[in-house]
């Protein structure tokens, strides 16, 4: 078993054929405040890290890397050898990146480019004044080939814990800290982005996250509907470039001492403990567009 612990997702750099609208719809529709600039790159905050979402221009879309911040009990050095120990490759990078003067570049089995770094830069640029500002980059979810390894590395590798899951063998929850899920891994032959997730503070600042991005001209693809695992209120939209963005309230809390999730008036039988769903919606809500099939 590995020491190695990951407890948070810090951010996620993506590549972009049109960085500039990119770079808009997070400044303007979410919020996001510009770190800084470097070689065409942008780097965005909403908070107190010098990033949390990186935009390169590209000739893709989609996801570059996910950068998770280790709890820093081992050093780097440390960390690449317990990794080098288990037949993982990796490759130590300094001065990277702005704001993350050393991390960990290394692939997990289904090809993800995953960056683990223990210290990240503070420059406390503070939430924006208009736009949705989301409390913070909650969770990512991707389809992932090479499933199961995919969960086992996550789980056995990086201190990752099972939440739920979604069917037998669809869809797994794990979580790095006390939040229900960090990840979201979706069995599939392919590998990409299913979708990023945004925490909000309540059921209305979701209300009034739809009608900012009505106003910008953004549909709803999904929800308001409350999941079954995680049983978090969330609605469904597309960014600039097709990419697809959660975003959430109200998710379970893992007490990982007596897994379980602490006790909520909604769930359906207490305690609730991880467990297999069906289904996504614990609303029974139909709705046009299946997430399963973005």
């Amino acid at each position: 078993m590995s020491n190695v612990k990951v407890f948070r997702l810090a951010y996620a750099d993506f590549f972009s054929q049109e960085p500039k609208k990119m770079v808009d719809y997070y400044t303007t529709t979410l919020g996001y405040r510009i770190m800084e600039e470097q070689d065409g790159i942008t780097y965005l905050s909403n908070g107190v890290d010098h990033h949390n979402i990186v935009i390169r221009p590209g000739n893709q879309k989609g996801i570059r890397s996910y950068g998770y911040q280790l709890d820093g009990k081992l050093s780097l050095e440390e960390v690449q050898a317990q990794l080098h120990s288990q037949g993982i490759d990796s490759t130590l990078i300094v001065d990277g990146k702005p704001g993350v003067s050393r991390y960990l570049e290394l692939h997990d089995p289904a090809g993800n480019t995953v960056e683990l770094f223990t210290v990240m830069a503070q420059p406390v640029i503070g939430y924006g004044t208009t736009g949705i500002l989301p409390l913070k980059l909650g969770h990512i979810a991707f389809y992932a080939k090479n499933f199961v390894e995919t969960v086992e590395f996550y789980s056995d590798v990086l201190g990752f814990t099972f939440t739920d899951k979604i069917g037998e063998a669809f869809c797994n929850f794990l979580t790095c800290n006390h939040e229900h899920h960090v990840l979201n891994i979706v069995s599939s032959d392919e590998t990409r982005l299913h979708h990023i997730a945004y925490q909000l503070r309540d059921a209305g600042h979701q209300y009034a996250s739809s009608d900012i991005l009505a106003k910008q001209g953004l549909n709803v693809l999904w929800g308001p509907s409350r999941h079954t695992a995680g049983h978090n209120i969330a609605t469904y939209h597309h960014d600039s470039d097709g990419n697809v963005v959660e975003l959430y309230t109200e998710m379970d809390v893992y007490i990982s001492e007596l897994d379980i999730f602490e006790p909520r008036p909604w769930h359906q039988e207490l305690p609730l403990k991880p467990r297999k769903w069906e289904g996504l919606s614990s609303w029974g809500t139909e709705f046009e567009v299946d997430l399963a099939k973005i």
